[in-house]
């Protein structure tokens, strides 16, 4: 059995096989271009905030939208809430404060889009196009999600370009990663049920690998259906 020896949990080489298939399908891989705005989806990761920073450098965006309130994996971390975190870190990392919008409510990726959406209307944007950073397990909802309630304008999505290994070192805690890959799994699956997203195909070899994990436990951010 080999271990993250980075994390206090320890996950064995077929878990890590298993992680990877789903880390890899959550990542949509799109050519990263220039778009009018930009929003910095709120989570646990402040590698978001880091990764704005970066694109804004590389002019990729003109305005960003940090958004998110808090959930029960941030709220002990980030207790003023994601959006505010991430605001002061990219302040702090030399981002203009006059190029980021703060949307501190959300609590879910379609309020993301919808309120970030609103925050720049009031602002007097509508962008054809906008950027979605978030983390790189959750490109593939936030697509989905945008697609689902702002069909009209370009998601283009990014996230820090970190291989698997590399990104549990980084978080620190293996659990909560798989716990998470396996419940935005999940929620891609689910949620076009409701309207909250658009469908995505999800392949047999994937599909398999989310059913063993959660019956190896890796089930605390599944949502009761």
């Amino acid at each position: 059995m080999a271990s993250d020896t980075t994390a206090a949990h320890t996950i064995s080489d077929h878990e890590r096989r298993q992680a990877l298939l789903i880390w890899d399908y959550h990542q949509m891989r799109h050519p990263i271009r220039p778009c009018e705005a930009a929003i910095g989806l709120g989570s646990h990761d402040l590698g978001v905030a880091d990764t704005a920073v970066d694109l804004y450098r590389a002019g990729l965006f003109p305005v960003l939208v940090f958004s998110g309130g808090n959930s029960p994996t941030t709220k002990a971390r980030f207790p003023r809430g994601e959006a505010v975190h991430f605001r002061e870190r990219a302040i702090e990392r030399g981002l203009p404060p006059e190029a980021v919008l703060l949307e501190p409510h959300a609590g879910n990726t379609g309020q993301n889009l919808t309120y970030s959406r609103r925050v720049l209307a009031e602002a007097g944007i509508t962008p054809a196009s906008v950027l979605l950073i978030s983390k790189p397990y959750m490109e593939r909802r936030s697509y989905a999600t945008a697609r689902q309630v702002w069909p009209e304008t370009k998601a283009i999505c990014a996230s820090e370009p970190l291989e698997f290994d590399a990104y549990l070192a980084s978080i620190g805690d293996a659990r909560l990663v798989l716990d998470m890959l396996v419940g935005d799994l999940q929620r891609i699956i689910e949620y076009p049920k409701h309207g909250f997203a658009i469908e995505q195909d999800v392949p047999g070899d994937v599909y398999d690998a989310y059913v063993a994990l959660i019956r190896a436990g890796y089930d605390s951010r599944l949502l009761a259906t």
